[in-house]
């Protein structure tokens, strides 16, 4: 692979693509946009290490009339909880931190950590827990934790104190032990649903290197891999190439954040977010998405090892998500799709009604990124664009079908 955002597109024939059907995801992108219902994006299909298409359409800036570009830096949001699960397997493959590891042995904090009881009226209305919540748990959504977007009293506090939310809150270790205080949702291990386990890793993290997350990210993720436009904040220098972010709204889509006021920006950032703090490039998330195809390693940097890319990206879930899964929001579909370690993993593409291989696996982020690896098909697939939220129009599932109709072979 060459330099951010120069790898030459190669022939998709020789990759095993019609090319004509290749070109239907500029025609998607831009009826889309000339529809108003979303600004633009882009897109880029890999496969075998090589680039086989990329394109963009639309605006990056409506109100500029500023085209989508390869090397704009976009909120990826929670595309960064499979660099979160990353940067914890290399603690685990150092023998540092183990997955049935309890929580409380690297955050006190965690401890005493009670359970809401069937149908509270008040936080107070609390039972102690039965089975300790563990590293597998936060990894994996099975620890009974919420989220902002979260139904009832739990929900509630966590978007009202816009936890696993607010760029600046003191700190991920003052967020995390807020976090701590309040009741579990399930008992863990027992339900799935999207939580802030996440952000308790990237605590954990910092707590066994001894560094923050971002610049644990940094050194041992990024810069290996040449990742040099992600962080957690968009240099002032960059703010050019941050595009704003839009909403749908009843009347269809209106401005959500101009970059030149955004929270993203440099020095308005003092927590890090594992769950969903991040912003990036394409290119550099194509990097990091080549390195989990590649067993671990990319361009001679291994980051794990082939064997805990097994481990990592197979089903841990005793099913798909539709037997385990609250009625929370996710950034995934339930029927047919089981959880890895980093992501939403595919079991049964026809329960899922949709195209993709046994194994295929990513995740996507709430202004509407996507990814997905096929070890199957060895191919990498990324989304791109700036639209809240995810699931406001079917995307994801209408680029799996054009990406599958333009595959021919091998």
């Amino acid at each position: 692979m060459g330099q951010l955002g120069t790898e030459p597109v190669h022939d998709p024939a020789v990759l095993g693509f019609d090319k004509a059907r290749l070109s239907r995801l500029k025609q998607w992108m831009q009826r889309y946009a000339d529809t108003g219902r979303w600004p633009g994006g882009a897109v880029l299909v890999a496969r075998h290490g090589k680039l086989a298409y990329f394109d963009s359409a639309g605006y990056a800036d409506i109100e500029a009339k500023k085209h989508w570009q390869r090397d704009l830096i976009a909120r990826i949001w929670s595309m960064a909880k499979p660099v979160t699960a990353v940067a914890l397997l290399m603690l685990y493959e150092e023998a540092r931190v183990h997955l049935d590891d309890p929580v409380e042995a690297y955050l006190p904090e965690f401890k005493d950590t009670r359970l809401l009881i069937p149908d509270a009226t008040s936080l107070d209305q609390t039972v102690p827990v039965k089975t300790k919540m563990t590293i597998h748990h936060l990894l994996t959504h099975t620890s009974g934790l919420s989220l902002f977007t979260g139904p009832g009293l739990l929900g509630d506090v966590y978007a009202k104190e816009a936890l696993g939310l607010a760029k600046s809150y003191g700190g991920l270790d003052r967020m995390v032990r807020r976090i701590a205080e309040l009741p579990l949702e399930w008992e863990p291990g027992t339900r799935w649903q999207y939580s802030v386990g996440p952000d308790v890793i990237g605590r954990i993290v910092e707590v066994v290197s001894g560094m923050t997350l971002d610049k644990y990210f940094a050194t041992r993720i990024f810069e290996p891999l040449g990742m040099t436009d992600t962080g957690f904040s968009v240099p002032d220098s960059e703010i050019g190439r941050f595009p704003p972010m839009y909403e749908v709204t009843a009347g269809g889509m209106a401005l959500n954040e101009r970059p030149e006021v955004s929270g993203w920006r440099q020095g308005k950032v003092d927590t890090f977010y594992g769950g969903g703090g991040l912003v990036g490039t394409i290119d550099d998330y194509w990097r990091f998405a080549e390195m989990l195809r590649g067993g671990g390693e990319f361009n001679g940097e291994r980051i794990l090892s082939p064997g805990t890319l097994r481990l990592a990206t197979c089903n841990h879930l005793p099913g798909d998500l539709a037997a385990m899964a609250t009625e929370v929001w996710a950034e995934t579909q339930f029927d047919g799709v089981g959880f890895s370690l980093v992501g939403s993993v595919v079991l049964d593409p026809a329960k899922a009604q949709i195209s993709a291989q046994v194994g295929d696996y990513g995740w996507g982020g709430a202004a509407g990124t996507f990814f997905w690896v096929s070890p199957v098909d060895d191919m990498v697939v990324i989304l791109f664009t700036q639209l809240l939220p995810s699931s406001a129009i079917p995307v994801r599932k209408e680029l799996r079908a054009l990406v599958h109709g333009a595959l021919t072979g091998g």
